[in-house]
């Protein structure tokens, strides 16, 4: 059996660009003379905005500087050790770099054992052991602490969680088995599993603290100070810390069965982390915390080599890099500043983009309409959404006040865009409505101004095809909720120049969007995959499949919601328009549904009624609908979605709508909430054999969202 110092040098080797954390030992007399200290602070020499990870060679020094502690523990020389961060950072966990590169299961078992041998050895000290969370700490950061005898937490700390569920992992050095036995099984399945699938999120020190993850709290700007001060009148016996008696009978048994639930009601089965840590949590009701740990370190391997936590990586790795490096974007040198900006229409989406706009820029928003009532109610939107703002203490009076002072609303286009850089039309969804609007906008704006346009579907070449400078015409496409969904597909359209496009990247940075990238083809990307998906679960349902069944076979995706609650939220009359739209583009592949033309007809907002609370087949819609004698199995309508899909975004890559597969992806996710254990969707058409089925190659190469060959 190899000593951990062994596991650990071998995986060092398997990963030569790992940015080490040192774990430096520094001693001092406590307060109140209650003896000689210990302290341990990882660091790993890089200021907060690359945070201190795990990788195996930081797990090696951490056991070294353990090795030291634990002989002068022994020795008598100290009479407690501390760990704690470097400013800002206690410390976020395993680097994911090393687990991408992973390829034998012997290599992430050994990940999982590697942990668990390093942090274990902090509770059996002959001395108590004190976590100092100061700053930021995630996975393998928050459970080196679970492994002390005390923690203490900053009330400045900003992000706190357990996220390997998000990532298709599990909390694999101690969370699932020790978390639950700490705080109790409720509070950790909402923890481990709830917050993890509600988009990761984070908790505050003060959360930390209510929760009993940690047994004090202190201020951020003396935090270490006071954290040692009680830190000496726990060691002198003269603060007793109690800690809740976790009820290990039925209250234990609810409370997974609660987790599995929310898995379910998120990924449907899907995807295996939430289940696996339920698994473990499950089985840590006997508190054998050995037990527990083997059981990580064995679903820690088994998921490492599976193609979800695969998928999770390269979701995140989207996000966090490629989203913010824009593939095709012209160089940011061209941009051209924007100190006005104007939005034509008054409407929802319009209002909703002036306060965003608002928001962000901190410039003067004019918005115009058709007549005054419009646009008073648009300015009207965006002053009770300040007042919210202050209410709510996220922006104070003075913010207020200076935001409801830069927003105005006039009838005369030449009046409110005469001097405005960025001009963005948010009107009706027809091509000759927009014309006519960018017609006499052009006709009053400043000659550098960039024109754009929210269009889902419609063609911005066309759009601009009339004007004199069709260069200056930008695709701008937001999803809604604006607030909410982080994607803004840039479209350029056959003219649009360079310093428009680069005037465009440079307003979405600004405005904290992911950017993407897309040729000026039909409903861009997001529309048109969806359009697609929809179409044929469509089509399986005029064919004569039960609706109940097209919704459930595609349920094994995960996805955030079922298409026909989808197609409610974006109203059908919509869905109607773009399906059309697309038909007019390509009729061999996407058809305009008579059911769906009689739903709009009819006026009906959806194909549910929710009376019991649960979405129900509206009887009326049920009424409206014909339907042929094809009746689909589950797996059949999944695969025949999924063939769609595949099909359309091989065409589109073929088309060149974006530069990569990577591109669709991170589309799917930040505009259509697709799930990050599917990778967006192209790592999973591969790994169900889909796109070789359809396309006859992988979108992605091995290695890329999957195991390396």
């Amino acid at each position: 059996m190899s000593t951990t110092a062994e596991l650990l040098k071998q995986a060092s080797e398997l990963f030569p660009d790992e940015v080490v954390t040192s774990a430096h030992v520094r001693h001092f007399d406590l307060p109140l003379g209650a003896g000689r200290f210990a302290l341990i602070t990882l660091d790993n020499g890089h200021d907060h905005t690359k945070p201190t990870t795990f990788g195996p060679a930081s797990l090696a020094n951490l056991n070294a500087a353990i090795d030291q502690v634990e002989k002068e523990a022994a020795d008598g020389e100290i009479v407690g050790v501390g760990l704690t961060g470097k400013p800002f950072i206690f410390a976020v966990g395993a680097d994911l770099k090393g687990v991408e590169i992973l390829k034998e299961y012997e290599h992430a078992l050994a990940i999982g054992k590697g942990g668990h041998e390093v942090f274990k050895r902090l509770s059996k000290l002959a001395v108590p052991t004190f976590a100092y969370y100061n700053g930021a700490a995630m996975g393998g950061g928050v459970e080196v602490g679970l492994h002390c005898t005390y923690r203490t937490v900053s009330a400045a700390l900003p992000a706190f969680s357990l996220p390997e569920v998000f990532l298709g992992l599990v909390p694999g050095w101690g969370g699932c088995a020790l978390l639950p036995n700490l705080i109790g099984p409720e509070k950790a399945v909402s923890v481990i599993i709830e917050n993890s699938l509600n988009q990761n999120k984070q908790l505050k020190g003060k959360q930390v603290f209510e929760l009993g993850i940690a047994d004090a709290i202190f201020e951020g700007a003396d935090f270490l100070e006071q954290s040692l001060i009680w830190t000496a009148a726990v060691l002198k016996g003269e603060l007793e810390i109690e800690r809740p008696v976790i009820d290990r009978g039925e209250a234990w048994d609810q409370a997974v069965a609660k987790g599995r639930f929310i898995a379910d009601s998120k990924v449907h089965g899907a995807a295996p982390a939430a289940y696996r840590a339920l698994d473990i949590i499950a089985a840590a009701k006997n508190g054998d915390l050995q037990q527990g740990y083997d059981a990580e370190d064995k679903a820690l391997a088994d998921l490492i080599m599976g193609g979800e936590l695969r998928s999770g990586i390269y979701a995140f790795n989207l996000v966090q890099k490629r989203g913010k490096r824009p593939a095709g974007a012209p160089d940011k040198n061209l941009a051209r500043p924007v100190t006005k900006v104007g939005v034509v229409g008054a409407g929802l989406m319009a209002s909703q983009l002036a306060l965003l706009f608002l928001r962000r820029l901190e410039v003067p928003v004019v918005l115009t309409d058709i007549d005054q009532e419009r646009v008073d109610k648009g300015v009207g939107y965006v002053h009770a959404e300040i007042d919210k703002l202050l209410g709510k203490g996220r922006i104070n009076q003075d913010k207020a006040n200076r935001l409801k002072a830069l927003v105005s609303g006039v009838l005369d286009k030449a009046e409110g865009f005469a001097d405005a850089d960025f001009i963005i039309e948010a009107v009706f969804e027809e091509i000759g409505v927009k014309q006519q609007v960018f017609a006499e906008v052009e006709a009053v704006a400043p000659a550098h101004a960039i024109f754009a346009t929210n269009t889902s579907s419609l063609s911005v070449s066309e759009m601009a095809s009339k004007l004199k400078n069709p260069e200056r015409v930008v695709g701008f496409h937001f999803f809604n909720p604006v607030a909410v969904l982080p994607l803004l597909e840039i479209v350029r359209g056959e003219k649009t120049d360079d310093a428009s496009l680069a005037t465009a990247f440079a307003v979405a940075k600004k405005l904290k969007k992911t950017a993407v990238l897309t040729k000026d083809a039909p409903a861009f990307v997001v529309n048109r995959i969806l359009t697609r998906f929809m179409g044929e679960i469509q089509n399986i349902i005029d064919e004569g499949t039960p609706v109940e069944v097209a919704e459930k076979g595609v349920e094994p995706l995960g996805l955030p919601m079922s298409p026909l609650v989808l197609l409610e939220l974006v109203g059908p009359a919509i869905g109607l328009h773009v399906s059309e739209t697309l038909n007019r583009a390509f009729p061999d592949r996407f058809t305009v549904s008579p059911n769906l033309a009689a739903v709009v007809k009819a006026g009906k907002r959806g194909f549910y009624v929710y009376d019991s609370g649960k979405p129900e087949l509206d009887p009326e819609v049920a009424a409206l609908l014909k339907q042929g004698d094809t009746v689909l199995t589950e797996e059949q309508v999944r695969d025949r979605v999924l063939d769609a899909v595949a099909q359309e975004i091989g065409i589109m890559l073929d088309e060149g709508v974006v530069a990569e597969a990577q591109d669709i992806d991170l589309c799917l996710i930040t505009g259509a909430g697709w799930p990050f254990h599917l990778g967006g969707i192209t790592p999973y058409l591969d790994r169900e054999g889909v796109s070789e089925r359809v396309n006859g190659k992988r979108f992605l190469a091995q290695g890329v969202a999957s195991v390396p060959a």
